[in-house]
């Protein structure tokens, strides 16, 4: 299995879905530079046709970091974070997979702390949690801090995953890993994330978490809305009956 072998360089494929994303993509993308000095990495952007001129930028940067590292494979319209994920992979030449927000909630600074507690613990999947001691949450009102805490708890009480943060979308996975889940899963937009760990619990892989701080957009609009959270309901009782 990819990454078992304790001389084989790994290669960390991070694949960042953007929409409307052109003042964050920069600053993300030399962040992950930053952070990730001494790795074998490429960035993989899955643009959704943003009006804003995100993929201008990404242009850009391909000239500065160059195009092996900065991949831009962009899609024509909205199509939905799993088949944007899907997008990615097809072009990953890495053997993990990192999955993360472009609109800066997602430090990161917490790459390298993903990348040790996977090789201390041969994890198959490593993913960041708010509601562990070190984690936490800024920029939210107490509204939404109620409703993403409310939808842990009734992922937490009726499908038991074994994680405590099931609606984050920081995470590292073996290719293989991701490529085997994301297979079974059927459910789109923010489902999509808990339908993953939920399935690689029952599949019996070995998740870890590593506490991370999420950090409300600075810039640009939040996507989630209310027609999200009837999808997160609808899409609890589809795993509740399937899982």
């Amino acid at each position: 299995m990819d990454g078992l072998n304790k001389n084989q360089a790994n290669k960390y494929s991070i694949i960042v879905p953007t929409y409307n994303e052109r003042l964050n993509i920069g600053l993300i993308v030399y962040l992950i530079f930053k952070h990730l000095k001494d790795v074998d990495f490429e960035v993989i952007v899955v643009d959704d046709g943003s009006p804003d001129g995100t993929q201008d930028i990404v242009i850009q940067l391909q000239k500065v970091y160059g195009e092996d590292r900065i991949l831009l494979r962009p899609r024509a319209k909205k199509l939905g974070l799993g088949t944007a994920y899907i997008h990615g992979m097809k072009h990953a030449s890495g053997n993990f997979v990192v999955i993360m927000d472009a609109d800066l909630s997602h430090h990161p600074k917490y790459l390298p702390r993903f990348i040790s507690k996977q090789k201390e613990t041969r994890a198959d999947i490593v993913t960041g949690t708010r509601y562990v001691k070190g984690g936490g949450v800024h920029g939210w009102n107490l509204m939404r801090k109620l409703t993403s805490r409310g939808a842990n708890v009734l992922a937490q009480t009726f499908l038991w995953p074994g994680v405590s943060d099931l609606t984050g979308s920081f995470r590292l996975y073996r290719k293989s890993v991701l490529e085997d889940i994301i297979s079974c899963c059927v459910s789109k937009g923010y489902v999509f994330q808990m339908e993953m760990i939920v399935r690689a619990s029952r599949k019996g892989y070995h998740i870890e978490e590593v506490p991370i701080t999420f950090v409300d957009r600075v810039f640009g609009s939040s996507k989630l809305g209310g027609s999200e959270i009837v999808e997160y309901l609808k899409g609890l009782a589809y795993l509740l009956v399937t899982t």
